[in-house]
């Protein structure tokens, strides 16, 4: 039978010797275990040669001690597509061409040179693979590659291979990268550091465009540039994404995926289906044309197997945070945020930053290295886990095989082009020292992640640094004894978030600024490196948490959703973090625009109901019975009949309370929501706000509810619930005014560079403060002026509570008749409200910052001269 063979697939025996004998000279030098690591980590993974040839190596130290039978039973298993895959279809199957290649094994490393493996690139698909071996009792196993640069149907998937020098060589920032690394070609050149931008963007690519993608983001941004360079205006909606000297994302590294506790057929994104024809066995020729005709062949040791396989690919829309990380893979970006499924989109997004009209924009990843989900333990040998912990597993940084794939992970991410990190959860990175037999910090392998080298196209750089770092959390009262200091002290020029910035921030409850002044002060005066705000993806989703019989702040609004969406995006706090605090100001895109946010993941059956039991303060605080009531809001959980606001409020913390009854045991509340639902008479229901329900009106989902229905419930609410923060929905109805001062405060922020430095001198800050109201006024300024006139300015912000008069000149002790308004809130009004800067009142979320006189007549002299 002859059949056309598209792809020939052969080892190439004397490449993989040449590779070996590489790899057994690192393992005999005389470097350290960690250092010889690091030098055969780097050629770990799938790697596509400029001569065609594609060098593969997996680490598989489970393997070692098995006893393979046969050279045939451990194999790089690869799937070639046979036709184009077309990246925005949600659903197809197609023939690949599966070839099963002989690998090396040395020690506890395999390596493979293989010819004729498709590298695939910005238009066009490259070969899939896993390494594949069966054991002793005959059954099969898959090891993936920890290290890929591509997974774009996921990490259960099989890997892609990628052509990432082509993706290097072709990119469009290569002159930015050129300015700001050190001399090409120059291997005892200085690396320079990247510089610290003076503010960040926090934004989670899922819900920050209307197509969740960075594709849909770089249409944002690119939008913006072309506008500012051709000097048009800018709407509110493009201005609360405006102003920003870098982006950070939160992480971008592939998640975990939804898994069925029975089985996972109808959810796997890359799902392989042998061919009913019998598989062919053909001859591999390294000289084969990809036209040649073969024929069948008998049988043969060193043949390869080659035969088509039927796949069935599902496009990945994973919804997660991000910080819900297997760990493999985590050199790659998840293929959920792209909407082209190619890894040039993320570089494509970085260079438009860099790229950008205006100066260039730094790109910020959020890297996750501290912890891995549970499903990390099907994907990664056992040897990267030390054990369980709080959120899945703690990772074995201690091993120097695992460290060095670590850092690897992190340096062929970074080579996408980023400018900055922020390390998650610093605090987490600790080990047992058999020394001290203490509890240790890793702070040594903190320090080398800031000092990860990028290399792009021969342009190298070291990247500014940002710790999150709360240690000794989580020991009880850790808010208050952590000093966020430990790690800036070790790493001067990183920065490390800050006292006020952590999830334990709830301005949305009365004397919260108050309550914080010792936190306040610390910013003020030691703050210079330390990351500041109010609204981040933490501290938003915190506010949902609080119980509404708390003491609320009902002068930012009159629903909880209000309080919320102005305690996070508070003019008169922004006033002082951008206008007059020390260190590095970073806002929330969510926050900016007043979208919801909480807590949602599609990627959880085990524990999705727990999950949704834990968010109901969602439904409270981020959702006004209006909005669930639009025709296009929550559709899954409508469907399932919950058609009213109320109707889901009630059952979700009902929901809540027979989750708590039961320890949350799934099977315990399946029953008593029937006991509580059904049309049993006779039955005790265990949970009074669940009988309360069992009206007329009831969803007949519910009458009737077991454990899928509870799982496919807790789903809905997941999706439904992820939809509505997209900030795609609300851009339309966002304030201009509001939107407008914010990028001017940004813009202040940014022609006073020395507002980075903490107070020293001359400045002075302090608040009013009683039981009624708290005001924070002070004087700073320019320690470093260029001439003899430095620059100066006075902050007043109303930081909650009752309205009050200020009086800036006798606290302050300045003469008001030489000072002017250089920026007020949004509601202020020049002529009316700040005609007499000697006494004026200011109301709860208003302030104002003044500059003197002299300055703005400066400032208009340069602009005429101009």
């Amino acid at each position: 039978m002859a059949v056309k063979r598209i792809h020939n697939l052969c080892l190439v025996e004397d490449e993989t010797q040449t590779l070996l004998q590489w790899a057994a000279s690192v393992m005999a030098s005389d470097d350290t275990y960690f250092g010889r690591g690091q030098r055969l980590a780097k050629r770990l993974g799938a790697h596509y040669r400029r001569d065609g040839l594609t060098e593969f190596g997996f680490w598989t130290p489970e393997l070692t001690a098995d006893v393979i039978q046969s050279e045939r039973t451990l194999e790089l298993e690869i799937f070639t597509p046979l036709k184009p895959i077309n990246f925005q279809e949600p659903l197809q199957t197609l023939q690949f061409q599966r070839d099963r290649i002989p690998v090396a094994q040395q020690g506890e490393f395999l390596w493979a040179v293989v010819s004729g493996v498709r590298a695939g690139n910005r238009n066009a698909t490259g070969s899939f693979y896993w390494l594949r071996y069966v054991d002793a009792e005959q059954r099969v196993h898959v090891i993936r590659d920890p290290l890929a640069y591509s997974v774009p149907y996921g990490v259960f998937a099989p890997a892609e291979v990628y052509d990432m020098r082509q993706v290097q060589r072709r990119r469009a920032d290569l002159s930015y990268l050129r300015r700001t690394a050190a001399p090409k070609g120059v291997p005892d050149a200085e690396i320079p550091r990247v510089p610290s931008p003076t503010n960040i963007l926090q934004i989670h690519v899922k819900t920050a465009s209307p197509e969740g993608t960075l594709e849909g983001l770089t249409r944002i941004f690119q939008r913006i540039s072309d506008k500012l360079a051709g000097g048009e205006l800018l709407t509110p909606a493009e201005e609360v994404y405006t102003g920003y000297e870098a982006i950070q994302l939160l992480p971008v590294e592939p998640t975990i995926e939804y898994r069925r506790e029975d089985t996972n057929t109808e959810h796997e994104m890359f799902s392989a289906h042998p061919s009913p024809a019998p598989a062919l066995l053909l001859e591999c020729k390294e000289d084969a044309s990809t036209d040649d005709v073969l024929t069948e062949v008998d049988i043969q040791a060193d043949a390869e197997t080659a035969y088509t396989v039927e796949v069935t690919l599902r496009k990945p829309d994973t919804q997660n945070w991000g910080y819900d990380v297997p760990i493999l893979a985590s050199s790659a970006t998840n293929p959920s945020v792209l909407g082209s499924l190619r890894p040039d989109e993320v570089i494509d997004f970085i260079a438009t930053l860099h790229n950008f009209s205006s100066g260039p924009i730094q790109l910020i990843y959020d890297l996750v290295y501290g912890h891995s989900d549970n499903q990390g333990l099907e994907l990664l040998t056992q040897q990267f886990f030390k054990g369980p912990n709080m959120y899945g597993q703690d990772l074995n940084h201690q091993l120097p095989q695992v460290r060095a794939i670590l850092l690897e992970m992190q340096r062929r991410k970074i080579n996408t082009g980023a400018d900055g990190i922020r390390v998650d959860g610093g605090q987490d990175f600790r080990f047992f020292n058999p020394l001290s037999g203490l509890v240790e910090q890793d702070d040594a392998y903190l320090l080398a992640m800031s000092d990860v080298v990028q290399d792009i196209y021969g342009y190298r750089r070291l990247l500014f640094t940002i710790f999150e770092d709360g240690r000794p959390w989580p020991e009880e009262g850790w808010e208050e004894k952590s000093t966020y200091r430990e790690l800036i002290d070790m790493k001067p020029g990183s920065c490390q978030w800050g006292p006020l910035i952590f999830a334990h921030n709830t301005p949305t409850v009365k004397g919260f600024w108050d309550r914080k002044w010792r936190r306040v002060c610390e910013v003020i005066f030691q703050g210079d490196h330390w990351i500041t705000g109010c609204g981040n993806h933490d501290t938003v989703r915190r506010g949902n948490q609080i119980e509404a019989d708390e003491e609320i702040n009902w002068n930012l609004g009159k629903t909880l959703p209000q309080v919320l969406h102005r305690a996070y995006n508070n003019p008169a706090t922004l006033l002082w973090v951008h206008g007059f605090s020390p260190g590095l100001p970073m806002d929330f895109l969510n926050a900016n625009v007043g979208t919801p946010w909480g807590f949602f993941r599609n990627t959880d059956d085990r524990y999705g109901v727990k999950v949704v039991s834990e968010e109901v303060g969602f439904i409270d605080w981020e959702i006004e019975p209006a909005m669930y009531s639009e025709s296009d809001a929550f559709p899954q959980l409508k469907a399932l009949g919950f058609e009213e606001y109320d109707q889901l409020r009630n059952f979700a913390y009902a929901l809540r309370d027979a989750m708590v009854e039961t320890d949350y045991d799934l099977e315990a509340v399946a029953q008593i929501c029937q006991h509580c639902l059904g049309d049993e008479d006779g039955i005790t229901c265990e949970v009074p706000a669940l009988e309360e329900l069992n009206e007329p009106s009831l969803p007949h989902f519910l009458a009737t509810l077991d454990v899928p229905k509870l799982k496919k419930f807790a789903m809905a609410f997941m999706e439904d619930g992820h939809d509505m923060c997209n900030v795609a929905r609300y851009l339309e109805d966002l304030d201009g005014a509001t939107s407008h001062f914010g990028l001017r405060l940004r813009q202040f922020r940014t022609r006073r560079p020395w507002l980075r430095e903490n107070l020293t001198g001359r400045d002075r800050f302090n608040r009013i403060s009683d039981d009624q109201r708290t005001i924070f006024y002070g004087y700073r300024t320019d320690p470093n002026p260029e001439d003899n006139t430095p620059d100066e300015i006075v902050l007043l912000a109303h930081m909650g509570g009752e309205p009050m008069m200020v009086n800036p000149g006798d606290w302050l002790q300045l003469d008001m008749s030489q000072w002017t308004v250089a920026l007020a809130t949004p509601g202020l009004n020049l002529q009316r409200d700040l005609k007499d800067l000697r006494s004026f009142e200011l109301c709860d979320g208003e302030g104002v910052l003044l500059e003197p006189l002299q300055t703005l007549q400066t400032r208009l002299e340069n602009r005429l001269n101009t």
